[in-house]
């Protein structure tokens, strides 16, 4: 059966992250460069090995433009629905606290972490929050559309660092891109990935 990659469903109005980020930047962002990304996968994995492998796989083992596609959809889909527009918490809680605590010594210093690994990744690209096959938590800057999954590590929060994610908005002020996704993570969603 040949697969299909779907667009996913945006969880909230494309207005509702607002001032975090704008309605005009999901509109582009999530309604134009994710559907590219999907509409030029789903083209690239027409008559290939992939055209019958679930999409984890061809995140994982395509290369070059499919590859490139795939890790933008996945990147992307994970970035989008770990948002919402009024978080019930401001931090995680439960067994992802106690590995944050564990690996990074306080919440504050895995954000601290965090916001610099996004703030200083040259060019395009992601931070990540990952968990390795024993639990263990890393953050990591994986450049263009790289991510967890090629490198056998699961995806626990990612911020997209490339210019279309916030120049809209935000201009050249990354850091204070960055500083204002975290007032609109679902720490249920985040922590679920755990």
């Amino acid at each position: 059966m040949k697969t299909v990659i779907e667009m996913p469903e945006l969880r909230y109005a494309a207005s509702a992250l607002a001032p975090a980020i704008s309605e005009e930047t999901i509109n582009f962002h999530f309604g134009k460069h994710l559907q590219a990304y999907v509409n030029n996968l789903n083209k690239l994995i027409e008559g290939t090995v992939f055209e019958d492998d679930c999409f984890e796989d061809i995140v994982v083992k395509a290369t070059g433009g499919i590859a490139n596609n795939a890790g933008q959809v996945l990147n992307h889909k994970l970035y989008f629905e770990q948002f919402c527009p009024a978080p019930a918490k401001i931090a995680p809680e439960g067994a992802l606290a106690e590995a944050i605590v564990r690996d990074f010594g306080s919440f504050e210093e895995m954000k601290a972490k965090m916001n610099a690994a996004a703030a200083t990744l040259f060019g395009s690209g992601w931070a990540w929050l990952c968990e390795d096959a024993k639990g263990g938590l890393s953050i990591l800057q994986m450049p263009n559309a790289d991510n967890p999954l090629r490198h056998g590590l699961k995806p626990i929060l990612t911020f997209d660092v490339w210019e279309h994610a916030y120049y809209l908005d935000y201009q050249n002020r990354r850091p204070d891109y960055i500083a204002a996704l975290w007032d609109i993570l679902d720490w249920d969603v985040i922590e679920k990935r755990f």
